[in-house]
């Protein structure tokens, strides 16, 4: 019988990626750089004058100083946070961007591991929703996840308690509290104008 997970100890709690998930970016980073620039930038020094040379190993450089600057700034910056009903996220060094998405349009969490992810011990969570569900890409991505399965399935029970209480897919149950609230309100407006038709 397998444990489920405990969706009360995440609630509420700043979710960060795992630390490796810097060692992570830096592996990606060599690989960028071994393949897609030094593939022919070896090359192509040999045949070029030596000034240019040197100004094009000295770019090189200024390039991975500034990417092995900015990965620790960008990793701090990554934050998730699962409430009641949505999944909020922040992340971003200069241009910081947040969003939201509500449990009730999620439709799908995939876990993501490729081979580099898997030698670090790490994984990608891709949340699809209604609205992207046509798209290749996911609405949201929680990176460097160390126990993505347990993530998944926490994420899931809140899907899973929102869909059966009822949302836009059209499945019935009990009303949420801004239901209830829109509701009543309805209720109070409709007992109103009766009152007005009767005088």
């Amino acid at each position: 019988m397998t444990k489920k997970p405990d969706t009360g100890s995440l609630l509420g709690r700043d979710i960060r990626p795992d630390p490796r998930l810097k060692g992570y970016y830096y592996a990606y980073m060599a690989l960028v750089i071994a393949l897609g620039v030094l593939s022919w930038l070896a090359p192509v020094i040999v045949f070029i004058p030596p000034t240019y040379a040197v100004i094009a190993l000295v770019l090189l450089l200024l390039l991975v100083s500034f990417w092995s600057f900015w990965i620790p700034l960008y990793y701090r910056t990554v934050v998730y946070r699962l409430s009641g009903d949505e999944i909020s996220w922040r992340r971003g060094v200069w241009f910081r961007r947040t969003g939201i998405v509500p449990y009730s349009r999620i439709t799908n969490v995939d876990i993501v591991q490729g081979p580099v992810m898997r030698r670090f011990g790490i994984s990608s969570l891709k949340i699809q929703t209604a609205g992207y569900s046509a798209q290749a890409q996911a609405e949201l991505s929680l990176e460097g996840i160390e126990e993505p399965e347990e993530l998944r399935e926490v994420i899931m029970e809140f899907v899973r308690g929102t869909k059966n209480a009822g949302d836009a897919t059209g499945m019935e149950g009990e009303p949420r509290s801004t239901d209830a609230a829109l509701l009543a309100e309805v209720k109070a407006i409709r007992e109103l104008l009766e009152g007005r038709e009767r005088r």
